[in-house]
């Protein structure tokens, strides 16, 4: 694998599993940075890119859903808003968040600084824990 193919691998990964398709991308991003631990940075940065816009593709799957019944977790996501984002990283609870901060049609530009938030700080402990 070159550095080139692990970096797209990841990114892909990482975009997939943020939306609502199963998976994970942890495995792959500790993969990278065993074979590559000097692309950490970049790594981190193109995990959280690609992440955080897989999360926002179910932000617009939100954003397209009529407004005619209400979403579960709505409540709590009009009570804290998008700084409820910060958790779009925990498995399928995360997917509920972004498709429901779609539907409520909050602000996209803050509830991607949210998620990009919350996804980096996952990727980032989860690569440190690599290094150890």
């Amino acid at each position: 694998m070159t550095e080139s193919i692990g970096l797209l691998s990841f990114f892909i990964s990482s975009f997939l599993a943020a939306t609502l398709l199963p998976g994970g991308s942890e495995a792959v991003l500790v993969g990278v940075l065993k074979a590559y631990p000097e692309l950490f940075w970049m790594t981190l940065l193109l995990g959280t890119l690609g992440n955080t816009l897989g999360g926002m593709v179910s932000f617009g799957m939100g954003r397209l859903l009529p407004q005619t019944h209400k979403l579960r977790y709505v409540d709590k996501i009009q009570h804290y808003g998008t700084p409820a984002l910060l958790l779009a990283w925990v498995p399928l609870l995360g997917d509920a968040l972004c498709l429901t901060a779609g539907w409520l049609r909050l602000n996209p530009w803050h509830a991607a600084l949210f998620m990009a938030t919350g996804k980096f700080a996952r990727y980032w402990i989860v690569a440190i824990a690599t290094k150890i």
